[in-house]
Order: C-alpha cells, then sequence, then structure tokens
C-alpha cells in the first residue's frame, strides 16, 4: 500500500507540474493538541491512553492549476509521547515513544479579495507513517495507515512572493493505535485486536513562497 500510494504520488506530481501556472512553497508550525486512545475488547484486551500534544512541523509544495484552485503534496511530522494503561498479564502502564509522519496529497481552494489576505481551504488524503517504541523492553514497530485531513486559514502576503500563514487543520489516523504498535502489549508475540483512530486538532501557521507563473504577482 505505501509504495502503490508513493508511485501514485509521484505521478500526480509530475502532471500537475505539468499543468500548473505556479508553485508554491509552504512552510509549517503547528501545535497538535492532546488526542485520546482507547477500546475495550475485555477486561484482559484493552487499553486506554493519550496521544500527547506538541510540536507538528512540516513543508508542503503546491501546484497552482488555475487562479483559485491548486494541488499540495505535504509532509508532517511530529515526535510525542503516548502514556497508556494497557492489560498485558496484569494491568500496566507505558509512556510510549511516538512519532507520527503524515505524508498527504490534496485540493486546495482559494479566495481572492481583492487584498494582502488570501483565505483558503482544502483536504486531503494519504499515509500516516507511525512509529511507536516500548520503553520498559525496548520493542519498537512501525506501521503505515491511512490518513485524511481538512484545514481552512488565510495567507497574508508581505509581497509578491513571500506571504505569512495562519491556520487551523484536522489530521486523522484511521484504526491507528492497537496491540499492533504496543499500545496494550507487552512485547512481540502478544497483542490485542481491537483499535482506536486518531483526531488531531493543530493550530498554527508559517510561510508561504511563490515561484514562477502567470500569476507570481499578488492580485
Amino acid at each position: 500500500m505505501k509504495r502503490l500510494y508513493i508511485t501514485a504520488t509521484l505521478l500526480l506530481i509530475v502532471a500537475a507540474n505539468s499543468f500548473a501556472q505556479q508553485t508554491r512553497l509552504n512552510l509549517y508550525g503547528n501545535y497538535a493538541f492532546d488526542d485520546k486512545v482507547d477500546s475495550y475488547y475485555s477486561n484482559t484486551s484493552y487499553f486506554s491512553g493519550k496521544i500527547k500534544g506538541g510540536f507538528l512541523w512540516g513543508a508542503g509544495l503546491e501546484f497552482r492549476l488555475q487562479h483559485d484552485y491548486g494541488l499540495e503534496l505535504s509532509y508532517h511530522r511530529m515526535d510525542t509521547k503516548a502514556p497508556t494503561e494497557y492489560y498485558s498479564n496484569g494491568i500496566k502502564n507505558t509512556n510510549f515513544d511516538v512519532a507520527l509522519n503524515y505524508i498527504m496529497i490534496g485540493g486546495v481552494r482559494a479566495v481572492h479579495t481583492g487584498t494582502k489576505a488570501e483565505p483558503y481551504g482544502g483536504m486531503s488524503i494519504g499515509v500516516d507513517v507511525i512509529d511507536v517504541k516500548n520503553p520498559d523492553n525496548n520493542t519498537s514497530q512501525s506501521a503505515t495507515k491511512f490518513a485524511w485531513g481538512l484545514k481552512g486559514g488565510v495567507n497574508v502576503w508581505a509581497s509578491d512572493k513571500v506571504g505569512l500563514k495562519f491556520q487551523a487543520q484536522l489530521l486523522s489516523s484511521v484504526q491507528s493505535a492497537g496491540g499492533g504498535l504496543y499500545f496494550g502489549t507487552g512485547g512481540a508475540g502478544a497483542g490485542i485486536s481491537t483499535y482506536s483512530s486518531m483526531l488531531q486538532f493543530v493550530l498554527g501557521g508559517g510561510l508561504t513562497f511563490k515561484f514562477g507563473g502567470a500569476h507570481a504577482a499578488h492580485k
């Protein structure tokens, strides 16, 4: 699935770049809030934890296919902790080390107001590559899960080429937390079959840069 997604993404980039009237580089610095993950199957098959909030950084290439529409390929990463209670030969508590890597592609729709403010919104789909380490036994595992996102914000252009981004975002990784990621296990070979999806609310912004194209100047 991961290889297929990467291949499809590369083809979309080539196609988008062929038709793009302008390319933008977006740099992101955001804060992702806490998100609860839990699942209960039985008294001996459950977990309850929290993906702790923290700094979520990233970058994106946005190809403007029309004056108002664009296609963005983005990467976001967050390193955090996940304190979790689970059952594995008794009730245990572990503060897992978690790295989230969102690789997304999606559409962006801008609204041109005739001022320096450019409101926008969009949605995206992709994958979340999740690395989890259990510090209690030094076991680790990685998984790739389907992800989707929604965003809305405003670009405030300081010049024709450089702007500030202010943005709110939702990022979700579907069925990302479970026995397969050592949420609810004591080590390799032991686990549960229940899962919990993640939904992260993100606030922040960043910088955006315009390169070339017929609409490079701010309008």
